[in-house]
């Protein structure tokens, strides 16, 4: 394919869509109550399964295999190619057999800049060097200038456009107020506490509007909360509970050890025999108010056991590694669940990725989609 598919036509709505008032609280009337617990009560399956939350953009969208890539077209032809994307990328979760299914992050260049670049007070134009993840890699990042506020609604155009096309459980992603602050330069706050705090409340803001829209699970990233593990335990919990204020959602956190990119190999073979840095955190996210933890198990030396520390939440468990494009099959991924239940009740398991998987080749994703959806599956029927 040499360009993107015809764009939407003859509606008024965002990426040209007519959504009519009220469509989430329709779309949930239709589907079911998405409020925490509602998926193990009215006859869905146990192990349902998701993704931590990207998928690889299409080519006619983005460059390909890329953490940072440049969109191939601008304007108006660049917003119906995201949205096209993001109607391919629930189809092809709903085909795998993904039961709580995401936007993909199609129309987010990255994760944490696609919400920035809808805060006022961070200029893009003033992009400098920098270490992030406690200097794991370096970034070209925008620089924090003056007052933080929200430009408007972030991400309303995509989740609208999710919720109108899919009667899954919809989940949305939003970058947590630490993984924030580490992933751009500040020159106004001086204060790193301030500044995630000041973060966390724009994150609440848009977190209560994407309810609204009727997304049933709102999932905050935290990449950062496996490297700067004291900070979580003195303010990292603290400030994810502003960016949750209020929700009556499902919420979720989602912390691994990084995409599959060389740089993130490279620091893992420096852990050890044993990656022991959940050890630190997990009680702490045990006693928060967050209900799920996206969690890295398959093939990382995560001693299954530190699962246990998460008494009373639901473990989205990583079952499909991101850093290998070897595909894990059916059988796979029932191993993995098999010896996470001997630490997390089955009903509190959900089968998920690693971590998101916009680098990746589109076609191994794809097929580790589908192996995701069929490992649930045979899960649902070896582990009863």
């Amino acid at each position: 394919m040499t360009g993107p598919p015809a764009p939407l036509r003859g509606a008024t709505g965002p990426f040209g869509l007519v959504l009519a008032a009220g469509m989430g609280k329709a779309f949930k009337n239709r589907r079911g109550d998405g409020r925490r617990g509602a998926s193990r009560h009215g006859g869905t399956p146990m192990f349902e399964c998701t993704i931590a939350g990207s998928l690889p953009k299409p080519a006619w969208l983005a460059e390909p295999n890329r953490l940072w890539p440049q969109w191939r077209c601008t304007g108006e032809e660049l917003a119906a190619a995201k949205a096209d994307a993001t109607l391919l990328a629930l189809k092809e979760q709903e085909d795998a057999g993904i039961d709580v299914v995401t936007d993909g992050e199609m129309s987010r260049q990255h994760f944490v800049h696609g919400f920035l670049e809808r805060v006022e007070g961070v200029d893009f134009a003033r992009k400098v060097e920098m270490g992030i993840r406690n200097d794991r890699y370096r970034a070209m990042v925008p620089t924090v200038t003056g007052p933080l506020r929200l430009k408007g609604r972030v991400h309303a155009a995509e989740a609208q456009l999710a919720r109108a096309h899919t009667r899954r459980r919809l989940k949305f992603t939003l970058p947590g107020p630490m993984t924030i602050v580490d992933t751009l330069a500040d020159r106004y706050y001086g204060d790193r506490v301030k500044l995630a705090m000041t973060f966390a409340a724009l994150l609440n803001e848009e977190a209560r509007a994407l309810e609204a829209d009727g997304v049933d699970v709102i999932q905050f990233d935290e990449p950062a909360f496996n490297v700067y593990m004291d900070a979580v335990r003195d303010w990292g919990i603290e400030a994810l509970h502003r960016a949750a204020e209020g929700l009556a959602c499902t919420t979720a956190v989602h912390i691994c050890y990084g995409y599959g990119i060389q740089a993130n190999i490279a620091w893992k073979a420096t852990l050890g025999g044993e990656w022991r840095q959940y050890e630190q955190i997990f009680p702490a996210l045990a006693a928060s108010r967050i209900h799920q933890v996206s969690v890295e198990c398959r093939n990382a030396r995560v001693p299954l056991g530190l699962l246990g520390l998460l008494s009373g939440k639901d473990v989205l468990l990583g079952v499909i590694d991101v850093a290998t494009e070897a595909v894990e099959t059916p059988e796979d991924i029932v191993e993995t669940i098999a010896a996470a239940t001997k630490y997390v009740p089955k009903e509190r398991i959900f089968p998920c990725t690693n971590c998101g998987m916009a680098p990746m080749r589109r076609d191994v994703a794809q097929a580790k989609l589908r192996a995701l959806g069929q490992g649930a599956a045979l899960a649902r029927q070896m582990l009863r």
